[in-house]
């Protein structure tokens, strides 16, 4: 558990953060959206560095405060597909728990903000009774979804005892949990929590992780306990502008992430969460990003790029096409090839 977490824009000036003139700025930012740096993320930030690509992510910027007009309080649609308080049902088989809405850090560009952080709360007894009767009463779900918030930050006591009722169910055969901990918080990653881990049904970890700097020693420990336990690992990646648009970027995180055994699983482009516009590039920008990265690694490291479609529809990938007219076929060179008939 991270203790010295800077949560203030004089804290984050006083560890040597951010300037004194940008204090006022930050503590602006902080009335409205969460701050939270832990002493491990603190470590990683290169202060002198004018656009460094953790400090982007973590600490906040007078941009925030600006909202565009196609921005959303609730940009992927969690409360039109929420039937009990801290459950989101959006496809027939599978839902989201909710356990707490808080987080080991405050992400810049989170697309739950308005609803994580300040007054964070965690699901009543009865409120997560009510969640696991309805999962028991519809057989179609097959998979439960731990997030938040970061359900990681719960003890492992309270974690395991969610998993173990969740994993009771019979219908349920899969549970997934959604974590910035091994990579923000390390040191929580320790025999307790890999414990809570083992239940009846597989658990997967999908982590996530933005920039290949965020993968020190100390989450690469974390990560090679997840996995010498068994624990499948995935790892969720926002495509950022000044973070990681990039191939080269792009490459070396998920390079980095197969290295730890960590299966890059999902790259989503950025919600429309509020005051967020700094961080979105064009879909084309990541579809080219993408079309680079074919052939340069393979197939092992390479994440479905998706986007969240507003308003509750669900992800579709959006990755490009190597498919031109006629049926002809593109190589990761760039030479068109006649593809099969029909």
């Amino acid at each position: 558990m991270a203790d010295g977490t800077l949560r203030s824009g004089r804290a984050l000036n006083a560890a040597g953060l951010i300037a004194a003139g940008r204090v006022r700025e930050a503590e602006s930012v902080a009335r409205r959206y969460a701050v939270a740096v832990t002493p491990q993320i603190a470590k990683l930030i290169e202060p002198e560095a004018a656009d460094d690509p953790v400090a982007r992510q973590y600490l906040p910027d007078a941009r925030e405060l600006t909202r565009t007009p196609e921005e959303r309080d609730d940009p992927i649609g969690d409360d039109a597909h929420s039937p009990l308080p801290g459950l989101v049902h959006r496809y027939p088989d599978r839902v989201l728990l909710m356990p707490t809405t808080a987080c080991p850090v405050y992400c810049r560009f989170c697309f739950r903000r308005e609803r994580v952080g300040h007054g964070a709360t965690a699901m009543t007894a009865g409120e997560i009774d009510d969640a696991l009767a309805y999962i028991a009463d519809r057989p179609a779900i097959r998979e439960a979804i731990l997030t938040g918030g970061d359900p990681m930050i719960l003890s492992p006591r309270r974690l395991g005892d969610i998993l173990r009722r969740v994993a009771a169910i019979e219908n349920v055969e899969v549970l997934r949990i959604h974590s910035r901990v091994p990579v923000a918080d390390p040191g929580r990653i320790d025999g307790s929590t890999v414990a809570a881990l083992r239940q009846r049904v597989p658990v997967y970890v999908a982590i996530h992780c933005n920039h290949p700097r965020e993968i020190d020693r100390e989450a690469a420990r974390a990560f090679a306990a997840l996995a010498d336990a068994g624990v499948p690992l995935l790892a969720q990646t926002v495509l950022l502008k000044g973070v990681n648009d990039d191939a080269d970027t792009l490459e070396s995180l998920f390079r980095a992430l197969v290295r730890h055994r960590v299966r890059p699983y999902y790259l989503h482009h950025p919600d429309l969460a509020p005051g967020t516009a700094h961080f979105r590039l064009s879909i084309e920008e990541g579809q080219a990003l993408v079309r680079a990265l074919r052939g340069r690694i393979s197939g092992l490291c390479q994440p479905t790029y998706v986007i969240d479609i507003p308003g509750g529809h669900g992800k579709v990938p959006v990755g490009p096409s190597f498919r031109g007219e006629n049926g002809a076929l593109m190589g990761w060179q760039g030479s068109v090839h006649r593809g099969p008939a029909g």
